[in-house]
């Protein structure tokens, strides 16, 4: 499986800085304004990673459950300027393979693409549900 990444968000300014990181390491990445845009956009591509802007879409505990049971073998990460959403504690508890606090560190990113990485190397079968 390739190195490949799905960014959600509307919020573009930020992004540029993210695109522009994942480009320098060698990761395809496509960016995607809304949730229901990532079932058309995994058709054609096998993306290993998906990235929640929480800022900038509106998502809930239920859709993100569904997508990781649609998804098995795709790793979701969400970012936030907030530390805390009481509102998502089921599926950041459950589902989120990790978080990331906003202003984004790069190097914490990269730390974490590269651990999916190393558990899809390890285990080319393995779904997040089964490296935990």
């Amino acid at each position: 499986m390739g190195r490949k990444v799905l960014l959600i968000s509307r919020k573009n300014n930020e992004l540029k800085e993210i695109q522009k990181l994942l480009s320098i390491n060698n990761y395809e990445h496509h960016l995607l304004d809304s949730i229901d845009q990532i079932e058309a956009a995994l058709s054609p591509i096998s993306s290993n990673c998906i990235i929640f802007d929480l800022d900038s879409i509106d998502v809930d505990n239920r859709t993100i459950r569904e997508l990781t049971l649609n998804y098995p073998a795709v790793y979701f990460l969400c970012m936030s300027k907030d530390r805390f959403h009481p509102e998502l504690k089921d599926a950041i508890c459950y589902h989120i393979y990790a978080c990331l606090t906003k202003p984004l560190d790069f190097d914490e990113l990269l730390y974490w693409l590269r651990c999916i990485e190393a558990e899809l190397d390890l285990d080319p079968s393995a779904t997040p549900k089964d490296s935990r």
